[in-house]
């Protein structure tokens, strides 16, 4: 089953203003409304039929709302495979994991950057800890700025994979959102899974070939990054920009199948 894995839709009264924001944040216009409708006929249409919906607290007193939401989407869609959330700023977060387990979400979706922590925040020890055997963690890694100055930048997810052997985390924009040389150098080869999501508009196209000829090919996953981008377009420039043929294209979008297996 082809799988798009890198996924966002918002809740009916919240999706225009999450759109607005990511308009404005990464100063580009957005090609869907932000909605699981929209985002589930896209999908359809480029014939994906499975994708992965993150869902993400930008602060503590939104991680129940969150995964309430995840929890609905999957309930309600079975196309749907949704990611839960966690904030180091959240006290109860064990129960939240407890919850989750119980409701058959399989993943948790952290963007330090949006969520305002860092990817080397202490607090976030013990719940990598208590995750890791039951749950995928999809991290956005990488920003427009220098490592040192980034929440996410690749260097601090080599040290977190390092440290918790067991994690499997899936990391997002190929390792490095506008750090590609940098993932490069601290992700590529290793035990670890790359989403190509909003990669191509940005990335040139002898790196984008570098990383994907160097890492791992099951550990490759096709992600959209919808609403920002339609999952048909994405595929294909990411089919044109890597000059990939047919049959890794294809393999990029079922390698999902063995990670949720």
């Amino acid at each position: 089953m082809f799988t798009d894995i890198h996924t966002h839709a918002f809740h009916p009264k919240i999706a225009r203003h999450a759109v607005e924001h990511l308009n404005e944040a990464y100063q580009l216009d957005c090609v869907g409304e932000g909605t699981i409708a929209d985002l589930l006929l896209r999908e359809k249409r480029s014939g994906i039929g499975r994708c992965v919906v993150l869902c993400a607290a930008t602060t503590p007193g939104q991680v129940v709302p969150a995964n309430d939401y995840a929890v609905t989407l999957q309930r309600e869609h079975p196309e749907v495979t949704a990611f839960g959330t966690l904030h180091p700023g959240y006290e109860a977060w064990e129960s939240q994991l407890e919850r989750l387990k119980a409701a058959g979400i399989r993943g948790l979706k952290l963007h330090p950057d949006f969520q305002h922590f860092w990817l080397d925040d202490p607090r976030l020890l013990p719940m990598f800890e208590a995750a890791q055997d039951d749950f995928i963690f999809l991290f956005h890694i990488g920003d427009n700025v220098p490592p040192e100055k980034n929440p996410s930048c690749p260097y601090k997810l080599a040290a977190l994979l390092d440290r918790f052997p067991r994690l499997r985390c899936i990391a997002g924009h190929l390792g490095g959102y506008h750090q590609w040389e940098h993932s490069l150098k601290a992700l590529v080869g290793r035990d670890v899974w790359l989403d190509t999501s909003s990669c191509t508009p940005f990335i040139q196209p002898d790196l984008l070939k570098a990383i994907l000829r160097k890492h791992p090919q099951d550990r490759i996953l096709f992600g959209s990054d919808y609403p920002l981008y339609d999952p048909g377009d994405a595929m294909m420039h990411l089919q044109e920009k890597a000059e990939l043929g047919d049959a890794a294209l294809d393999r990029y979008c079922s390698n999902a199948d063995a990670l949720f297996a």
